[in-house]
């Protein structure tokens, strides 16, 4: 893969990122008001070896970086097809690998000023207790973990409009993050709530994301991770053979 190409294509959709205000309001603001709004409500509430309000930088940090990656390139790809952007991708001397590389790279920095917002936002509520090595992991986690959910966002991307895109993928990602935990913890809510969240990958990186703060058992919750970025890598290799037909 050339760099060169690559860097400049990436500098390109951050661009694009950047001239849509509110793309970034609800990928980066809104998340960072929802925090200090549960922080504040629930972030002194009785907790085990992690602080209530240090934990929900895993739980609520899932979300947050997830409303950047799943639905930004996701968004761009069918937005680029609409526009024929894509076709004339496919026959210019751009790989196409190289732009949907772009699309998911270009959306990590925008992951990672929202991590950095909510822990400073712990941190100035007074609920942040972890050591920086333990925040480091934990930005790491949530940052990789976010690939498999990019390329189900490019998988869907592929197949829908922009705006139906947006609003499939919204519509996955808000009833996940309230059947996780990733908002309010699944202590504090009906026992059917952590019946289910097992079953759905966003609880499983917020766990992975867990333990880099509470050093529980995590070996578990990356191979759902493993398995689920080969099951979304197909899914977005069968969609884009499906739109180029």
């Amino acid at each position: 893969m050339n760099t060169r190409i690559l860097a400049a294509e990436i500098a390109d959709e951050l661009r694009g990122i950047l001239r849509e205000p509110s793309a970034l309001f609800f990928s980066i603001v809104m998340p960072v008001v929802f925090f200090a709004l549960f922080a504040f409500l629930y972030g002194g509430a009785p907790s085990g070896a992690v602080p209530t309000g240090t934990a929900m930088l895993a739980t609520f940090g899932t979300f947050a970086v997830l409303a950047v990656v799943l639905t930004n390139p996701g968004i761009g790809v069918a937005s680029d097809r609409e526009r024929g952007w894509l076709r004339a991708k496919r026959v210019s001397s751009v790989p196409i690998g190289v732009t949907l590389t772009a699309k998911v790279v270009a959306a990590l920095p925008y992951a990672i000023g929202v991590l950095a917002a909510i822990t400073a936002t712990s941190a100035l509520l007074g609920t942040l207790q972890a050591s920086p090595a333990a925040l480091a992991r934990l930005w790491a986690v949530l940052v990789l973990g976010t690939l498999p959910f990019a390329l189900l966002g490019l998988a869907i991307g592929f197949q829908a409009g922009a705006n139906a895109t947006a609003a499939i993928l919204n519509a996955l990602l808000f009833p996940m993050a309230v059947l996780s935990g990733l908002w309010v913890p699944l202590a504090a809510l009906p026992e059917i709530f952590g019946q289910i969240a097992p079953f759905l990958p966003t609880y499983h990186l917020a766990q992975l994301a867990m333990a880099q703060l509470d050093g529980s058992a995590a070996a578990g919750h990356a191979l759902v991770l493993v398995g689920m970025t080969a099951v979304a890598g197909m899914l977005a290799a069968v969609s884009y053979r499906r739109a180029r037909s």
